[in-house]
């Protein structure tokens, strides 16, 4: 043990030994008390965590219980905050401090699917936050949906389908209730002369040359010079044959062009301060108008879903129609300027279809699904004259046109402008045989007519065969003014009739009743009576059934409104039955059905529709 001894009584041991004990005091003692705290405020801020997510865990059910009571109450952007009232959650705007202290805030927001706000969806954010003993927050964010308790509506039944517009169908009740084509009219197409029916003589000695037509009414006007009416309504009664009879006119304007509808007529005319004049038919007196910028001649004028739409020298307007009084304001504020000078507008689905003059490009196509910017994004050039008339079909994917007369090219041409963008092709084309056509129209049987001056001055043609047209008939008014324009209508009981507007100073107006000879019309469309289920919802998807024999077609759209009022239809997806975005979401439901044959003795067959939407 001596060396013990030795080591333990070396002068300045102690010292050393508490220096060490120091040094180790002064590392350990602070990493211990620190190691305390964060234990003491660790717990604190578990405790707080955990009381936060309770909290939180409330607010979420808070909202999944808003949610289940009702989409329209819920669907609110904003910041919120959870109450109980009556015994049912609901959410006030702001954001709380709870009795715990912390803040709590639910914001709801818009949810983006692919690009566009999904108006069935929203966004959730749910926050529970606190400052002490540390700032923190505990939250999440969840996508709610108004597809909870889906309901579903199915029409038909004949008492179902009854209501709906019909346009060359009809309803028919061999199983429960259909739509089919209806007959394209007793009369003969093809043999005009036999099958004139009636005739008018119109107000004063002015030249006829503006014509419209619906089922009942037809709206006449003069052009040619300005010593005739400038409007006149012509009641047509629904009976084999049909009579005709003046029941209103109304004057003060030179017409060029002329659109009706049941409870209002628009005229094109000559004056600088009113090229479109509205006429209230209920008092066959002038209740608004709507005044071009600048000066310039409006040539003709075309209405759809409270928009007006009306081409002047080389600028085609839209212009507003919510309200039919007073001075209406322009929508596109500088107009679409046309390649060339406009003569006719008409407008099917979300695109006008010009006829033009003075250009290579006889028919311009315009985008009017904004109709406060319009935009020009198809055309087609025939190679002929001057573009005098154009008639599209309902579907959008045929324009027939007439050119002025030419010795060397035809003047009736069939365009394909199902693609819409660029240029359209030629399907086919027709010699008019010395005739300068000025109007066109297509009716049932697969027939289209031209009317003009000169040669025979009314032509019925045979598309059955588009790329060959023919002709299968026609009349010779025998007449130096000849025909200056025609309508024609497919009546909801089968009837068809083209209206004419010659030279004959006694009877300007001639009705020619048409068809062909029973036979099924070669297309037609069916709008359905509005669905309401009385609020707004979101409308998810549509079925339906029919039938489409070989050479028929068989098609549907759809189309959601806020005021039950206006409708844009619109294509479901063809796969899903799914309703676009941004056209799905409303308070009524329509559909339209489009019905096609090529084969006069075979109709497609609709059985019925259902939709499903979201209370």
């Amino acid at each position: 043990m001596e060396w013990l001894q030795r080591w333990t009584n070396r002068p300045g041991q102690s010292l050393v030994e508490l220096l060490v004990a120091l040094g180790l005091a002064a590392i350990l003692i602070p990493a211990f008390m620190a190691g305390m705290m964060a234990t003491r405020e660790g717990r604190a801020q578990q405790e707080q965590r955990l009381s936060a997510t309770a909290s939180w865990r409330e607010a979420v059910e808070a909202v999944r219980a808003v949610r289940k009571n009702g989409w329209t109450g819920f669907a609110v952007n904003g910041t919120f905050y959870p109450i109980v009232e009556n015994g049912n959650w609901k959410l006030e705007i702001g954001s709380e401090t709870t009795a715990e202290g912390f803040t709590r805030s639910v914001v709801v927001s818009d949810y983006l699917r692919d690009g566009k706000v999904d108006p069935s969806t929203k966004n959730v954010l749910v926050t529970v936050s606190w400052s002490t003993p540390l700032a923190n927050s505990v939250s999440s964010t969840l996508l709610l949906t108004r597809y909870l308790d889906n309901l579903v509506y199915t029409e038909t039944t004949e008492a179902q389908l009854t209501p709906g517009v019909k346009s060359g169908t009809a309803v028919t009740n061999t199983a429960g209730g259909e739509v089919i084509l209806a007959a394209g009219g007793q009369g003969d197409w093809c043999r005009p002369s036999d099958f004139m029916v009636g005739q008018l003589d119109l107000p004063k000695q002015g030249v006829a040359d503006a014509i419209y037509a619906i089922e009942g009414q037809v709206a006449v006007g003069t052009g040619e010079n300005a010593s005739g009416i400038s409007f006149a309504n012509v009641a047509i009664s629904n009976t084999n044959p049909p009579t005709a009879q003046i029941s209103g006119t109304f004057d003060g304007y030179k017409t060029n062009g002329i659109f009706g509808e049941t409870n209002y007529a628009y005229l094109a005319t000559d004056n600088n301060q009113k090229e479109v004049v509205i006429i209230n038919l209920t008092q066959y007196a002038e209740a608004g108008y709507f005044n071009i910028p600048g000066e310039k001649n409006a040539k003709n004028v075309f209405v759809s879903a409270n928009v007006g739409y009306v081409v002047a020298g080389d600028k085609l307007y839209s212009f507003d129609l919510t309200a039919k009084t007073g001075p209406r304001p322009i929508l596109d504020p500088d107009g679409l300027k046309l390649d060339g000078n406009g003569t006719r507008v008409v407008v099917v689905g979300t695109y006008a279809y010009v006829a033009v003059k003075d250009s290579n490009r006889e028919l311009q196509i315009i985008d009017v699904s904004n109709p406060g910017n319009l935009s020009a994004v198809g055309y087609a050039d025939v190679t002929g004259k001057d573009a005098k008339d154009v008639w599209v079909n309902s579907a959008g994917t045929r324009a027939y046109i007439v050119t002025g007369r030419s010795d060397s090219q035809p003047e009736f041409f069939i365009i394909n402008v199902a693609g819409k963008t660029g240029p359209q092709p030629l399907i086919g084309s027709y010699e008019a045989n010395g005739m300068n056509p000025k109007a066109v129209t297509v009716v049932s049987g697969n027939r289209a007519i031209i009317v003009g001056k000169e040669a025979e001055e009314y032509q019925v043609i045979d598309i059955t065969n588009e790329t060959l047209p023919t002709r299968c008939g026609g009349l010779n008014v025998d007449d130096v003014k000849g025909i200056n324009g025609i309508a024609s209508v497919l009546e909801a009981d089968g009837d068809a009739y083209s209206y004419i507007m010659t030279g004959d100073a006694a009877n300007e107006f001639k009705i020619i009743e048409g068809g062909p000879g029973g036979r099924y019309a070669a297309s037609g469309t069916f709008v359905s009576a509005a669905f309401d289920p009385g609020y707004s919802t979101s409308y998810n998807r549509v079925s339906f059934t029919g039938a489409a024999p070989g050479q028929t077609t068989l098609s549907v759209q759809t189309a959601v409104s806020a005021d039950c009022l206006n409708y844009i239809f619109v294509d479901p997806d063809p796969a899903s039955g799914t309703i676009p975005l941004g056209f799905n979401v409303g308070r009524c439901f329509k559909y339209k059905l489009y019905l096609t044959t090529t084969d006069p003795n075979a109709t497609p067959v609709f059985y019925d529709l259902t939709v499903n939407y979201s209370p």
